[in-house]
């Protein structure tokens, strides 16, 4: 039994070290932590930029297999660290901790989407394969729109609890 343990968490701990280490190469192939340094003018400090990439990802991680060890809710409820109004306290500072979350990584997902597209130079391809002249801009803007338009759908219409 205890090797059929080891052996279940060797292939676990192979596994995920396989899949991290696939999503940090497409991270540096696409140069998207280079890009966001650039673009917030911080080029002096890649290397933590770097670090906190990597260290969410551990945390994530951690947390997503101890989850236990993340319900700072429970000890905030069973405490009233807020007094009489510790749930509602509580409540608006989880959605607003949700809504935070929600926008960076949808614009962390969209900029690695950006980023492998112009890898690959899909877009002005396909631009000059259609003849797009102008207004390529206008038509990204367009894409992105319709995904967030979907997006809110999906959430308004709490697709992600009955799947339709």
């Amino acid at each position: 039994m205890f090797l059929r343990q080891l052996l279940l968490a060797a292939i676990g701990l192979s596994g995920g070290l396989i899949v991290s280490a696939g999503v940090f190469t497409v991270l540096i192939s696409v140069g998207l932590i280079p890009r966001f340094a650039g673009k917030m003018h911080v080029a002096r400090r890649i290397f933590l930029l770097e670090e906190t990439v990597v260290f969410g990802t551990l945390a994530g991680g951690f947390f997503s297999i101890f989850s236990e060890w993340g319900m700072a809710g429970r000890f905030v409820r069973e405490h009233e660290l807020f007094g009489a109004h510790t749930e509602a306290v509580w409540n608006a500072a989880g959605t607003a901790a949700l809504v935070l979350y929600g926008l960076f990584a949808g614009i962390f997902v969209g900029c690695l989407a950006m980023a492998i597209a112009e890898m690959l130079n899909t877009i002005p391809v396909f631009a000059r394969r259609i003849g797009f002249r102008h207004g390529l801009g206008v038509a990204v803007l367009a894409v992105a729109l319709g995904k967030l338009c979907g997006s809110l759908l999906y959430f308004i219409r709490a697709v992600y609890l009955y799947g339709g």
